[in-house]
């Protein structure tokens, strides 16, 4: 499994259109698993609405956990994701 934290720099925190653009990216990895955890709380990433419950605001540090195939890969670009839109 691998991990990184992440501290959330948009000012709307993790919101519904990227999030959404999270999900559909996430996708295109079969047999990998990518779970948000915020302080107790965790959401596979594949669920946009569990993601959304979880309200993550600007400022919060979140860990996102990938397991499966190819998860060095895929955490790396995971990863460039949320630098990107989050």
């Amino acid at each position: 499994m691998k991990s990184f934290d992440y501290v959330i720099t948009d000012p709307v925190g993790l919101h519904a259109r990227p999030t959404g653009i999270l999900v559909k990216e996430i996708r295109n990895y079969a047999g990998t698993t990518v779970t948000i955890t915020k302080g107790e709380e965790s959401a596979n990433a594949l669920k946009l609405m569990a993601v959304m419950a979880m309200k993550i605001k600007q400022g919060d540090t979140v860990t996102v956990s990938v397991e499966g195939e190819n998860e060095e890969d895929v955490a790396a670009k995971v990863e460039e994701f949320f630098k990107t839109y989050f």
